[in-house]
């Protein structure tokens, strides 16, 4: 079994986003960047998928340099090898066209994403992926398993789960639940040095979206303490202040 991992380059979730150039551009000046946290979820079920010599993973990022210690980390986790595709990932169309077109040339079993990016939270690549290489695909799993030459995912629906049963190969997005994150150990980190780390050339495609600017969240305003004895007065302020009633 050959599984191919999608991973993100993200900015930790403690990083204070600001953006230069008008709101144009994030400053990456001080940012700690990580591995995407639902990436890292797939990547840990990959590695319990192929325990015992069952497969082979692969991890692709669509980056520049700057992206290869996410990287390294990934195949110090457990990653057998690792595929850089040499691009500043532009919107998530264009990651998945260059995913894609790597795995139209290399073929898997199973390819894996986290639900989101962290940072943008899309949900795109997924169902992107699958509809490029014409297989199936399915988004937000809480389950995976392998039985032979398929594999049953769970998701939740509203009212319930759904349980699917599909053939190789398919798509996934890997959500919180489906494995626990890996913590690289001394073993690992040592020999993720030393596995092999492919830089792919992008392919040309047609650029579909551009960022005008960026704006950061309002801030929190300031709380208002309401009697628990004057539900009055806290619904008045719900009509005319939240405006949620």
């Amino acid at each position: 079994m050959k599984i191919l991992v999608c991973i993100s380059n993200v900015p930790d979730t403690t990083t204070k986003i600001t953006f230069t150039d008008n709101n144009t551009q994030f400053n990456t000046n001080g940012v700690q960047f990580i591995l995407n946290p639902y990436d890292e979820i797939a990547l840990s079920r990959a590695i319990e998928l192929t325990e015992g010599g069952k497969g082979t993973i692969t991890v692709i990022n669509v980056g520049e340099a700057n992206t290869e210690a996410t990287i390294r980390k990934a195949l110090a986790i457990g990653a057998d090898d690792a595929v850089r595709i040499n691009a500043k990932p532009h919107d998530a169309w264009f990651v998945t066209y260059q995913i894609a077109q790597y795995v139209k040339q290399n073929a898997f079993d199973l390819v894996l994403t986290g639900r989101e990016s962290i940072d943008y939270n899309g949900s795109k690549v997924a169902g992107m992926l699958g509809e490029l290489l014409d297989i199936p695909s399915v988004s937000i799993i809480k389950k995976l398993d392998i039985d032979g030459d398929k594999g049953t995912v769970e998701r939740e629906i509203e009212g319930g789960k759904e349980v699917l049963t599909i053939p190789f190969p398919f798509v996934a997005g890997a959500a919180e639940g489906v494995a626990e994150p890996k913590i690289p150990n001394m073993r690992g980190i040592m020999s993720a040095r030393t596995k092999p780390l492919t830089v792919v050339e992008p392919v040309e495609v047609k650029t579909t979206s551009e960022i005008l600017s960026y704006e950061t969240p309002a801030p929190r305003g300031q709380v208002k303490l309401i009697s628990v004895d004057d539900s009055a007065s806290l619904i008045g302020l719900l009509h005319t202040e939240a405006h949620v009633i």
